[in-house]
Formats: C-alpha cells, structure tokens, sequence
C-alpha cells in the first residue's frame, strides 16, 4: 500500500502539468485557507494524521473515523485588514454504514463604503464566502484504511457579484498500527462555477496533496510531512515582465542542484508535535513555499514558520496557533472541540 501511494504521487507530480495553476488564476481560494489551529502551528497543511481530531477532516476526508463520533469543533482566524474567518464541524458514525460530518466555512471580508466614480458616498456594502462541507467515509481492513468524499456546495458575495459553485475533495489515509505510520492521499476542489461573478466562469483551485505521519513508540514526539500541489512541478513565480536577475560580479549564479532543490522544497511542508500524553502538546511547523514568497530578502525573520500548542480542560480541548507570513505580522488561530459522548456517559 505504502510503495502504491508513493508511486502514484510521483507519477502526479511529473505528468500533469495540464492541472497548473498560480494564485490569481482560480476562484473561491479561500477554500486553501487553513482554520484549525493545530494545523495552523503544523505548517498550514496535514493530511496525514490518525488523530480523534474532527479538524482535520477539512484537510482529508480520508481522516474521518469512528473515533469522531459526536465530536464537535469550532474554529475562529483573526486574519488580516479586519477580515475574519471561521469553521464549525460535527461528525457522527452509523454502524454498517460509515462516518458521516457537516460544516460550514466562512470567510466575513467586512463592511466597504460604495462610491461613485466623484468618490461620493452611497453608503456600505458588505463581502463574504461560504462553503457547506458533506463529508462521508468509510474504513476497511480492520480500519487500517479510509476513504472518504467531501462535497461543498459554495456560495460568495460581493456587493452586487455573486456566484454559485460545487467542489468534490476525494481523500484515502492508511494507518499502520505496529509502526504507528499514516499515509494520506487527497483530490481537492474538483468542480466548477455554476453561475459565475460575470459572464466567465473561473476555475476552482484544484490540488493534490500526500503526507505522511510517523509517531515514536517510545519518545512524545510524531513527525509530519505534506507535499502540496503534486499537480504541478514548478511553483515558482516570476512578476510578469520581469526577467529573473542573473547574478553578476562577487555574486555566483544557482547551480542546477538549487534550483532543483527550490522547486522540491516548495512542495514539503513540515511539522513535529511534541504529545504530552491527551491533556497537552506543543506543535511547530515550517512552510517553505511560504517563506521564499513572504520573505524581505534583508530581514527574512521567521516567515514560514508556525507554532501553537493545545490543553483539555474537562471535556473541552482548546488550541492556539500562531503563523507568521510577513515581518508585517501574522495570524492567529483559535480553535474549541468537546465530544458530546462524554456528557452522555456522566449522565448514565
């Protein structure tokens, strides 16, 4: 199963350039946005881990087991220039038939004022995104494999523009006990505009994701680490024209090993919990591709990288991450899960 997966995701990233796509050149992308804290402080992207965690779901619908059941899960981003963005999830499981989850993603860009081509007022207009999340899974072979489908009918709105749109995330994680390994392997935003913003509908921002999960059998410590955009090799960008500058005098031109080592990099997001048994941990991460485009060159300072930690409290659970993109700041992600079976079981 291991060496499957593997090779299809190699043979992704190196035969389907017709799926390339840059940032501008799809619609809906705040469906990339990352809202559980946990996975904030990992890097940003995880589709890996074999976790009671309803949060990750968002990020594999392969990830959703049995061990959900009843879990609930809201999430809050105080994100930048005022906008705000959130997700509230709940999953449940029917025997015989799977795990079953709903949510609901938004994105609230705040009020504008509207104004004439004079800069007269005409009063306030308000912007905003949103995407239903149906999730199903199922497990087999003694629920060492999952797979799962996410449907997310998606609704935005600016001011007098909107648009309609449906988007398929197809997702699979295999968990091997002995060597407490998982493997994970998802399809996102597979779909299209229903009814666009104009007369031109737009693609979605389709992607390919791997990862995988190893935890330690006798150290607190479990390792993560995703690949993204395995549907396009080359993520580098370049301001349209403007020639990449070659370097000249005391400065050495990159080897061909450099760049090649860029491109890989772009792809890998990493990410280390440190699990201090159920009640706490403490998660870092570190995100290449965001780094080398969020960077000043002169004072790089820590672009890239994202810590957070989690606690329970009685049958809450409570998580922070923190990520920082820019010298000019960063965002700050707030997350609450508790499992209603734990009331249940108090009262009986």
């Amino acid at each position: 199963m291991c060496r499957a997966i593997i090779t299809a995701s190699l043979l992704i990233l190196f035969s389907c350039p017709g799926f390339a796509q840059k940032g501008g050149e799809s619609t809906y992308s705040f469906l990339g946005l990352t809202n559980a804290a946990r996975v904030a402080a990992l890097g940003g992207e995880v589709v890996s881990i074999h976790d009671d965690d309803i949060n990750l779901v968002f990020h594999n619908p392969g990830l959703l087991t049995s061990d959900m059941h009843s879990q609930l899960a809201l999430n809050y981003v105080n994100y930048f220039a005022g906008v705000n963005f959130g997700y509230a999830s709940y999953g449940f499981s029917v025997e015989g038939i799977g795990n079953f989850a709903a949510g609901m993603h938004y994105v609230n860009y705040g009020t504008f004022e509207r104004t004439d081509e004079l800069g007269q007022s005409q009063g306030t207009f308000r912007a905003s995104d949103y995407a239903l999340n149906l999730v199903y899974s199922r497990s087999f072979f003694d629920s060492s494999l999952t797979a799962g489908v996410n449907l997310k009918p998606i609704y935005s709105s600016f001011e007098q523009y909107s648009s309609f749109g449906l988007a398929l995330d197809l997702g699979v994680s295999y968990h091997f006990q002995t060597s407490l390994t998982t493997l994970g392997l998802v399809v996102k935003n597979m779909g299209a505009q229903i009814t666009s913003y104009t007369t031109n509908r737009e693609k979605l921002p389709f992607e390919i994701q791997a990862g995988i999960t190893q935890g330690l059998a006798h150290a607190p410590f479990r390792f993560s680490v995703t690949f993204q955009h395995l549907e396009r090799w080359d993520l580098t960008y370049t301001v349209p024209g403007e020639e990449e500058t070659i370097s000249l005098g005391n400065e050495s031109e990159k080897s061909g090993f450099d760049i090649f080592g860029d491109k890989l990099m772009r792809h890998m997001v990493f990410g280390v919990e440190f699990l201090l048994g159920k009640n706490f941990h403490v998660d870092m991460g570190y995100n290449y591709k965001r780094r080398q485009e969020m960077k000043v060159n002169v004072h790089p300072g820590m672009v890239g990288f994202s810590v957070g930690f989690g606690f329970r409290v009685s049958k809450f659970h409570f998580a922070f991450g923190r990520s920082s993109y820019h010298l000019a700041g960063g965002t700050s992600h707030f997350s609450l899960t508790t499992n209603f079976s734990d009331f249940y079981r108090k009262q009986n």
